[in-house]
């Protein structure tokens, strides 16, 4: 029979779980945080570990490489292996019971090894250090009374280059930050292609990008990040693994909900919830998924209605891929 063990780091001891293939406990206890005492607890049980699944943190790093170095399998799960994606003060929320779950996930719930060094899209990065410098540019002339108001990308430095003229100390230090957006602008687009590439290439992108508001992007950080949709056994808990369902405290009388959880990943969290923002207010075509989440804004404000969305678009996914079904715009398939 398969093991698998996870482990709760902490700064000074970790709490160590295995599971058998069948998810039965199988051994719970504290070793100190360090490879050596690590391996030396796994030598010490004498059964064969296929993986193990260590929390993501500052001594992730140097814990997994001295794992690997001595032929074990680790990846790294994030605080989302603790089923639910809710927060509590009980013992099944603590160090113990996060790392029962993490040996579960480790089992079930991990990206191949494909997914993990391929899959994550590169455009968003670059979009991202695009848009600081854009934002760096304007908050500068803004400073001397020019404003460069709406423009689009491939307007924008003829229209700060109009602005700057005449302004010999802006002209040296405007043109240095726009010779950097130019290579980030090269290195945007170069990546962009290649994403709408990929995601035309694939099958499961195609029918992801069927959806409102999910483009190449949105379509490949999910897929990648889901790998397989059979890991969740229902839809609805897709949402809890990307941190977008509401933080609850509870112990004893008291029953609170917060703000979303925000575990896991958060490439994928801030895709969908820029899917929900497009889908909202942009979307001319009108769905059965839009009009629910126009009923939540009416009553929670748009803000809320964007995040619900956002979990909700996960799960909607999830089906589609699934039932390897397209987005169909009635309620009854929707609600399906």
């Amino acid at each position: 029979m398969d093991y698998y063990a996870a482990i709760d780091v902490s700064l000074e001891q970790s709490s160590v779980c295995v599971v058998d293939s069948s998810g039965k406990i199988v051994r719970e206890t504290k070793v100190a945080s360090e490879p050596e005492a690590l391996l030396q607890h796994f030598a010490g049980l004498g059964l064969p570990i296929v993986r193990v699944g260590l929390e993501a943190g500052p001594l992730s790093q140097w814990l997994r490489e001295g794992l690997v170095d001595a032929g074990l399998e680790v990846v790294l799960l994030e605080n989302a292996a603790c089923e639910g994606g809710t927060v509590g003060d009980d013992r099944e929320d603590g160090p113990q019971g996060c790392s029962r779950d993490r040996a579960v996930a480790a089992h079930g719930l991990v990206p191949s090894r494909a997914c993990q060094v391929c899959g994550r899209p590169g455009g968003a990065g670059a979009a991202g250090r695009l848009l600081d410098v854009e934002l760096s540019i304007r908050g500068i002339l803004r400073g001397y009374g020019l404003k460069v108001g709406e423009v689009s990308r491939g307007r924008f430095e003829a229209r700060i280059r109009e602005l700057i003229e005449g302004h010999d100390m802006l002209v040296m230090v405007i043109s240095a930050m726009l010779q950097a957006r130019a290579a980030l602008w090269n290195e945007f687009t170069r990546l962009h292609r290649a994403m709408l590439k990929i995601a035309r290439a694939d099958p499961v992108c195609r029918r992801l990008m069927s959806a409102p508001g999910v483009g190449a992007l949105v379509a490949l950080t999910y897929r990648s990040a889901v790998d397989d949709p059979e890991r969740f056994a229902k839809s609805r808990t897709v949402g809890a693994y990307f941190g977008l369902t509401p933080k609850k405290y509870q112990s004893g009388e008291t029953d609170i909900d917060g703000g979303i959880t925000r575990v896991g990943d958060a490439m994928v969290r801030t895709a969908l919830y820029e899917a929900a923002h497009i889908m909202l207010p942009r979307a001319s075509r009108f769905s059965a998924l839009k009009r629910w989440a126009m009923d939540v804004a009416k009553r929670r404000g748009m803000k809320r209605a964007k995040v619900a969305l956002a979990r909700k678009l996960a799960t909607v996914l999830h089906r589609m891929w699934v039932d390897a079904s397209v987005f169909l715009w009635s309620k009854e398939i929707v609600t399906a």
